[in-house]
């Protein structure tokens, strides 16, 4: 039985506001870690940014594992839209355009390696919501952009080896400007970065 047209906007109006408390608080819990680093990220520290009671955090996320399950879960808005594989691309050539977009997405967003960061300095186990919510959404980030294309075999190591290496040139950028004697600081040197990255994934594929 449908509800009747009053209740049913009543129905939509708390929809949209639980939605958007949803993403208030999220956006809270990104500038708690964004401003006090995650030494001090922690429910009552995202209540007091969001201007709320902690119980409102409780009520949306079930708490702290809950609220981190989510900021891991949302990684892929942060990372924007993948390039995807057009028809007569190959899976080298898709998985170079990949690797660039990741490598510059990342390096534009200070939170994001923060994020990855808090992760690699834990404690074992500490933040498995977070660390599994966000490998959950890379690989949906990833299996959208690759859409039909079939992945040649042992694609998922070389990509994991991949992502890892990425990982580590942009934080070490961001902490010394440089990784293992590669200078990291300039535009001309990321471009050069960029490009051996590409070359080296083509060979990896061909």
């Amino acid at each position: 039985m449908a509800l009747p047209y009053k209740d049913f906007i009543m129905v939509e109006t708390r929809t949209r506001n639980r939605e958007a408390t949803h993403a208030a608080l999220l956006e809270a819990a990104k500038i708690t870690l964004a401003e006090q680093g995650f030494q001090n990220f922690g429910v009552n520290a995202v209540a007091r940014q969001a201007g709320c009671d902690k119980q409102l955090i409780y009520r949306y996320f079930g708490g702290l594992d809950g609220l981190l399950e989510a900021m891991g879960g949302d990684v892929a808005t942060w990372l924007g839209a993948p390039p995807t594989a057009v028809p007569g691309t190959t899976y080298g050539e898709w998985a170079a355009n990949l690797a660039d977009a990741y490598m510059m997405a990342l390096r534009a967003n200070p939170l994001l390696q923060k994020l990855i960061l808090w992760e690699l300095s834990a404690a074992p186990g500490t933040l498995a919501p977070l660390t599994q919510a966000r490998s959950r959404a890379m690989m949906q980030w990833v299996a959208a952009a690759r859409g039909e294309l079939e992945m040649p075999t042992d694609a998922g190591l070389i990509n994991a080896v991949l992502v890892a290496a990425i990982q580590q040139f942009v934080l070490s950028a961001a902490v010394s400007g440089s990784f293992s004697g590669l200078p990291l600081r300039e535009d001309a040197d990321w471009d050069h970065l960029r490009a051996g990255l590409r070359s080296l994934v083509l060979r990896l594929y061909s």
